[in-house]
């Protein structure tokens, strides 16, 4: 999509850092903006803050873990604010830990925001973008979907599941002739945002910005990539574990500092601007 003038992108969990930055790119290309997310406060100063530099940018409130709510939000925005072009799936949530010591109640919710979430908005909103001349659709995994992430081991799994959604859709659109919609996976390490406050980065493997990331998502749009893999050491990644044996990368990983990267996870789930993400698992997260 070489021209993403007046095109309309939809981003998930967009109320603030990756996901703002992505809107923001974006809308610097020219996109008209449509901010979704669970935080409602948080959604109108995104908005707010975007219209203050020039951008069009639309918000509502979408939690992605109820499909009603996706739905309802995707007639509201097809009414208010027409077809979307470009969708961005970057809602997610991480908690870190040994597996048996993080409550089972937060293990669900990481499945219901990143793996079910971004299901109910692909099935809600592609029927839209086939029906466009051009379309794109972006899923935020990341590199430990390529990997296991000791004490990140949810996290990881349901990252896992979004390369493997991303890779059948694009080619079952391919099947059905429905190429002009086009499918990126985004498989970024560990990202300068507060979700991995505490975290070690790997050797040779910085911490990317959120610009960075950014940057690199709309090159993915305007180039029709179909994998963004960031920085250069996960680009390795895929080579490394298919000609060594799997005892050889457990060594590397554990040599690099992938396996015990999450040790020290602190992240930033207990402050109040994540608290409404809760709900998705009532009775279950106090």
């Amino acid at each position: 999509m070489r021209d993403l003038q007046g095109k309309q992108a939809l981003v998930t969990g967009s109320a603030q850092g990756i996901g703002l930055q992505i809107a923001k790119r974006l809308g610097e290309a020219g996109a008209h903006l449509v901010l979704t997310d669970i935080n409602r406060a948080k959604l109108d100063e995104a908005a707010e803050e975007l219209r203050g530099l020039g951008y069009e940018a639309a918000a509502f409130e979408m939690d992605v873990t109820d499909y009603e709510s996706v739905t309802a939000a995707r007639d509201k925005i097809l009414r208010e604010a027409g077809p979307i072009h470009i969708l961005v799936n970057n809602a997610g949530v991480v908690f870190g830990g040994s597996f048996l010591d993080v409550d089972m109640s937060k293990h669900e919710l990481t499945y219901k925001v990143n793996t079910m979430g971004l299901a109910a908005v692909c099935h809600a909103f592609l029927p839209g973008m086939i029906e466009q001349e051009q379309a794109h659709l972006v899923n935020i995994a990341s590199a430990s979907g390529l990997v296991g992430l000791p004490f990140g081991a949810t996290y990881a799994s349901s990252k896992w599941s979004v390369i493997g959604l991303s890779e059948s859709l694009r080619l079952e659109l391919k099947h059905l002739g429905k190429e002009h919609v086009k499918v990126t996976t985004v498989c970024p390490s560990y990202v300068k945002t507060g979700m991995f406050e505490g975290v070690r980065a790997p050797m040779l493997t910085p911490f990317l910005t959120p610009e960075q990331l950014a940057d690199k998502v709309y090159e993915a749009v305007r180039d029709d990539q179909i994998f963004v893999l960031e920085p250069f050491m996960v680009k390795l990644i895929p080579f490394l574990k298919g000609v060594f044996p799997t005892f050889v990368t457990d060594v590397l990983s554990d040599m690099l500092g992938a396996s015990s990267s999450m040790t020290s996870w602190k992240g930033h789930q207990k402050k109040a601007t994540h608290r409404p993400q809760l709900r998705a698992v009532p009775k279950q997260v106090s």
